[in-house]
């Protein structure tokens, strides 16, 4: 039930990403970026690529992000959880960081070069959906934010979840291939290709990084 030990890959290039069903655009002024449980306990899984690149890659987003004046959201599932908080998840999942808190008391904590800045907002983490049992939802109408750009792990399991569920609650996802990762190059390619085909828009860093750097304005909704 705990995690797989994940064997280095590559991540998929500008020509891989999948063809589009929508012709969404990324606007800075109505998007918001989701930095999805990128906890010591999650990346500890992984031998080495792709994780030093998506990194950097998410470090980069959010600093585009806080440039403009963008919200930036993290998600962290709680050191150790309750039995019934964690409900269903120990079935498949075991008892998660809370197995190894004891030996590592920071398990929980934001990786180095991605933690939360003054500003940023911490959501705690209690299923795959980063919307449910929060008040993400609320938080991004509040701030006049109907796009959710979605970096982190795992990107076929709280990645894509978090996709589906915001395209159900009227928030377009854009999902940045090369800034998630996941178990293996196949599962990381059917995410993309499920988001693509399904709920969303799959982007990569630079195709974000390029959108956060076009002039304020006030765009036609698409």
């Amino acid at each position: 039930m705990s995690l797989p030990k994940i064997q280095p890959y590559s991540l998929p290039t500008a020509a891989e990403r999948p063809a589009e069903r929508v012709d969404w655009r990324l606007d800075p002024d109505r998007a918001a970026l989701l930095v999805h449980d990128m906890q010591r306990y999650f990346l500890a899984s992984y031998q080495g690529d792709p994780i030093p690149e998506v990194v950097g890659n998410i470090a980069d987003l959010a600093t585009a992000f806080r440039d403009r004046g963008a919200p930036v959201f993290y998600t962290a599932q709680p050191g150790r959880q309750a039995p019934d908080e964690r409900g269903l998840l120990t079935e498949f999942w075991g008892d998660g960081i809370g197995a190894v808190i004891d030996t590592d008391p920071e398990a929980a904590d934001i990786v180095p070069g991605l933690a939360p800045e003054p500003g940023d907002t911490m959501l705690v983490k209690w299923r795959y959906s980063a919307f449910q049992r929060s008040t993400f939802a609320e938080q991004l109408a509040a701030q006049g934010r109907d796009q959710l750009v979605i970096t982190g792990v795992y990107a076929h399991i709280g990645c894509q979840a978090t996709a589906v569920e915001a395209f159900m609650l009227d928030i377009r996802p854009f999902l940045v291939s090369d800034a998630v990762a996941d178990f293996s190059r196949e599962h990381h390619d059917q995410a993309c290709a499920y988001v693509a085909q399904r709920c969303g828009v799959v982007v990569t860093t630079a195709d974000a990084l390029s959108a956060l750097s076009e002039p304020i304005h006030t765009g036609v909704i698409r």
